[in-house]
């Protein structure tokens, strides 16, 4: 499975690019005003810094605004997939951008309904949100088992990618399903990599060394 970062940050890029954590990038307009940066300048800059994928989210709500747009998205770089939004209008310009081998991933998906007909308009990746699903009381990675299982059904090339992470169990249970991508913020890519356990271990070998260590220098 594929990590992204969910981030418009480059400082959190360039961590995750030393640890070898990044396969892409996804943005949107929040994550991007969080910074206090010229956007353009920003997603410039990312899609410099990242070697994979990096998805640039529209704005517009027409067709017609949604592919204006991504025309200008694309000049950021080669690696732009361009961000349409899961509406009746956002998979006409998917099917545009599609004949025109411009990437594409359908973001706000929380049905297999709406993955599905994403799919079929030639979306790339289709992002569903567990987390927000989650919070309404509904169970998040059943909407992904049931995307992966019709899109194994059919043998269709779009792209699984979990989005609205919000912890470790979500990113496992994503792996288990067969999800092609997750999309984590940085403090879950964090989090992955510790366990209590590892902690408490490593403090007792370093406790042990010391002892070791003076247990050596009194015999000396």
């Amino acid at each position: 499975m594929e990590f992204f970062l969910d981030t418009a940050s480059l400082d959190e890029i360039r961590k995750c690019k030393a640890y070898g954590l990044i396969d892409g990038v996804t943005t949107n307009p929040t994550l991007l005003r969080k910074e206090g940066q010229d956007w353009r300048r920003q997603m410039q800059a990312i899609c410099k810094e990242v070697d994979g994928p990096v998805s640039l989210e529209v704005v517009g709500t027409t067709a017609k605004e949604m592919l204006a747009e991504a025309r200008e998205l694309i000049k950021f770089g080669p690696n732009v997939v361009i961000k349409i939004p899961m509406l009746l209008e956002g998979l006409i310009a998917v099917r545009e951008l599609h004949a025109m081998d411009i990437p594409t991933n359908v973001t706000l998906v929380f049905s297999p309904m709406q993955a599905l007909l994403a799919a079929k308009a030639g979306a790339t990746y289709v992002s569903p949100f567990i987390g927000r699903l989650d919070a309404l009381g509904q169970e998040g990675m059943e909407c992904i088992r049931q995307i992966v299982t019709i899109y194994d059904n059919y043998d269709i090339a779009t792209k699984v990618l979990v989005a609205s992470i919000r912890h470790p169990m979500h990113v496992v249970e994503s792996a288990l399903t067969g999800a092609d991508v997750a999309t984590l913020p940085f403090a879950v890519i964090e989090q992955l990599a510790r366990h209590p356990l590892t902690d408490k271990g490593l403090q007792t070998f370093l406790d042990d060394w010391k002892a070791l260590a003076g247990d050596g220098a009194g015999q000396g």
